[in-house]
């Protein structure tokens, strides 16, 4: 297959996170969607396209994202995709529970969107649908061949937790077997669901480094390209913000644009749109926050996560739009893995 853009791993490229509705059909046990903070409304796509057209010029490269809740549950969500790609954007990826509604794979191709972006969260059957709901991994499993027999360029996130990190490892046999063509490796985050329930569902820095490189190793070894979270920085790595080195932006139907994912859960966003003006947010706002320095590295983690953050850590915690990605490609007649660092 040819190879296709998804979110770039570049500070020069902007990565447009649009959540067009927060409704959904299913009830995931760690869905970080807050309809009180988020909104609860269906954008008309009237709106969605000047909201495009908004972000569409902030970067040279500029690539977007269609989420919910389900956004193919977005009647209108095939004309966002077109109104996308007029407004030249790089890449279109449309976030999905498989479930696929209002038959979207016959109103949009191939060349419109890049990628449809499955999320399964267990090898098996039982472990997914014990975290999604149940009849989730069929329905997911039959809207991936389905995606695939039309063409369509096919990604998989898998978001790790103590509930299914002891599945991961036989995912990469399960992504080639799909052609399945990037894998996302997602860690939870303290966000919606899991920061309103008493649950544990993160896993321990052991269990992390332990795991995540070496089944991201075992996908790239197939011809799958994979990417992680950095989470954990080395003693000698400085931590760096996305929020001040790259352009993120994850906008909200009731018109909150935030830099960084962390603070969704309060009204801590450094932009909004009033109509469809894009407009600064009075302080104090994220962006306030980015560049104070402490010696934890991340002060969304030490104000909104602290749980993260333990007195007895030897480490920092990366900034959670830091990733790496693994591919594996041919060139002459040998095989290497390529790893790359940065911010989406």
């Amino acid at each position: 297959m040819e190879s296709k853009k998804t979110v770039s791993f570049s500070r020069n490229a902007g990565n447009i996170f649009f959540h067009i509705l927060t409704r959904c059909n299913l009830r995931c046990r760690h869905c970080y969607i807050n309809p009180g903070q988020h909104g609860e409304n269906t954008l008309p796509i009237g709106t969605i396209e000047t909201w495009l057209a908004a972000f569409a010029g902030k970067s040279r490269v500029a690539n977007v994202i269609f989420l919910g809740g389900e956004p193919t549950l977005h009647p209108e969500l095939s004309h966002a995709i077109k109104a996308a790609r007029r407004l030249g954007y790089e890449s279109v990826t449309v976030d999905t529970n498989g479930y696929l509604f209002h038959d979207i794979l016959s109103k949009v191709s191939p060349d419109e969107v890049d990628y449809f972006s499955f999320s399964l969260d267990g090898a098996t059957r039982d472990i997914n649908d014990s975290l999604r709901g149940e009849g989730c991994y069929d329905r997911c499993i039959a809207g991936i061949r389905k995606a695939a027999d039309r063409g369509f360029g096919t990604s998989l996130i898998y978001t790790v937790s103590r509930a299914n990190i002891h599945e991961l490892e036989f995912m990469p046999s399960l992504l080639k077997e799909l052609g399945i063509h990037r894998f996302f490796i997602q860690i939870i985050g303290i966000r919606g669901n899991s920061a309103a329930h008493a649950e544990n569902l993160q896993v321990s820095r052991e269990e992390w480094l332990c795991t995540i490189p070496r089944v991201a190793e075992n996908a790239a070894a197939l011809g799958i390209t994979a990417t992680y979270p950095k989470v954990f920085l080395n003693p000698d790595e400085a931590f760096e913000c996305a929020g001040l080195a790259a352009d993120n932006y994850f906008i909200f139907p009731n018109g909150r644009v935030y830099r960084c994912p962390l603070c969704e859960d309060f009204p801590l966003h450094s932009l909004r749109f009033e109509g469809n003006n894009l407009v600064q947010t009075e302080k104090i706002n994220e962006n306030d926050l980015f560049a104070l320095s402490i010696p934890e590295g991340c002060v969304m983690n030490k104000l909104i996560q602290p749980g993260n953050l333990k007195p007895e850590m030897t480490y920092k915690i990366a900034c959670c739009m830091l990733k790496e990605e693994i591919s594996f490609r041919l060139p002459d007649t040998v095989a290497s893995a390529i790893v790359l660092t940065g911010f989406i």
